[in-house]
């Protein structure tokens, strides 16, 4: 499944985004692993120790091709991810949202192969989010 979290800057997406990262990781019931995606370390220290921080720029990536590789080399590496928030998921991902269809369908089959859900935080007003985005807005 995918969700995304839209709003302009200053909306409260990082923060909702951090509070369901946090409350999937030290829910009783939860039974796999839950990763924080950012562009930098910044929100490091509020995300729960209980789920695996990362800090996707320290990885080069620079295309919406790596970072769907990168996505790929997290589940292939392990079996447990359960679910994957992604703040600021155009900046990650490096491309317009207009252009992201392609990426969304490669979401969409990472989550039926492999059983993992993505959240992303999307920095726009969710009226101009394109049609094939607006499915997932919560």
């Amino acid at each position: 499944m995918i969700q995304i979290i839209a709003g302009k800057k200053g909306s409260g997406k990082t923060k909702r985004i951090i509070d369901m990262t946090n409350d999937l990781a030290r829910s009783p019931e939860k039974v796999k692993d839950v990763i924080f995606i950012d562009k930098d370390s910044s929100y490091s220290r509020e995300i729960s120790h209980k789920a695996r921080f990362v800090n996707a720029m320290e990885y080069q990536i620079t295309t919406p091709e790596m970072f769907l590789g990168f996505l790929c080399g997290m589940l292939s590496s392990n079996y447990d991810i359960g679910t994957i928030f992604i703040d600021a998921f155009l900046k990650l991902c490096k491309t317009e949202m207009a252009n992201a269809e392609w990426f969304f369908n490669s979401l969409n089959n990472l989550c039926a192969k492999h059983e993992v859900d993505f959240v992303l935080s999307v920095s726009a007003d969710p009226e101009e989010l394109p049609e094939f985005m607006k499915q997932y807005i919560i």
